[in-house]
């Protein structure tokens, strides 16, 4: 049986599972779960993954969720991936799990909350929340700055001092490409006092194409839909949420 592959491309999890597969030739059939109508809480979509997120697979009968794991597994179980992406080297593997658990308490709370919380938040039914914006501004910059000074080493081109990408780069950097749905100034206030970061991003972009655009497509759809309501004025931009 086809591996099948839930996921919504408005969420940068899904983005990245998609993204790998695509770049590493495993065949797979999508099935759009969309966030924005609940369709993640369904009791067919809970028989896959009990916790209501996405992304999820379905691989034989092993039913598994959670984007780090599922990476994990692909890069495992497909011999199609290439090395770089997961290493046999199991010290190389596990300075990439140690950069994907900073990611889920540091950079993913910082770069999703506050693109939550400062301009998606209408799109999922939920109120604009500036405090809780502001508190995600300031984890994102933290992590934003850790990204620069300690994960990016040297004139490497990826994370972990590599001259090619891991997992661990196409996870944050889709984290990151969420920025895109912030008004521009926004976005380039956030980011370019990260040179390294900005450089990294763009490296891994090059690195996966052409899928990366191509995935990433519904967020820039996304991100005009919301410039057409701020100019209605029925979206607050979140450069004035952030700072309230």
């Amino acid at each position: 049986m086809m591996l099948k592959v839930y996921a919504d491309r408005m969420s940068q999890p899904s983005r990245a599972v998609i993204i790998f597969c695509k770049v590493n030739g495993i065949q797979f059939d999508e099935n759009l779960i969309i966030l924005s109508k609940r369709q993640q809480l369904t009791p067919e979509f809970k028989d896959i993954n009990p916790m209501g997120k996405v992304p999820a697979i379905v691989d034989g009968r092993l039913k598994l969720f959670e984007s780090h794991a599922i990476l994990i597994y692909l890069s495992s179980a497909f011999p199609s991936v290439v090395d770089h992406w997961y290493p046999n080297d199991l010290s190389k593997r596990a300075k990439i799990h140690s950069v994907l658990d900073w990611h889920h308490t540091s950079l993913r709370p910082g770069a999703a909350g506050y693109v939550l919380n400062s301009v998606l938040a209408p799109a999922l039914g939920l109120p604009l929340n500036p405090k809780a914006a502001a508190d995600a501004e300031k984890l994102l910059t933290k992590s934003l700055s850790t990204l620069e000074t300690f994960w990016l080493k040297g004139n490497a081109k990826f994370l972990l001092g590599s001259n090619q990408p891991s997992i661990a780069d196409l996870s944050l950097v889709c984290e990151l490409t969420q920025l895109q749905v912030l008004d521009d100034k926004d976005r380039i206030r956030l980011l370019s006092p990260h040179k390294k970061v900005e450089q990294w991003i763009e490296n891994t972009r090059k690195a996966t194409m052409p899928h990366f655009d191509e995935v990433h497509e519904v967020l820039f759809k996304a991100k005009d839909r919301i410039l057409k309501q701020r100019e209605m004025g029925t979206v607050s931009k979140p450069g004035l949420q952030s700072k309230m």
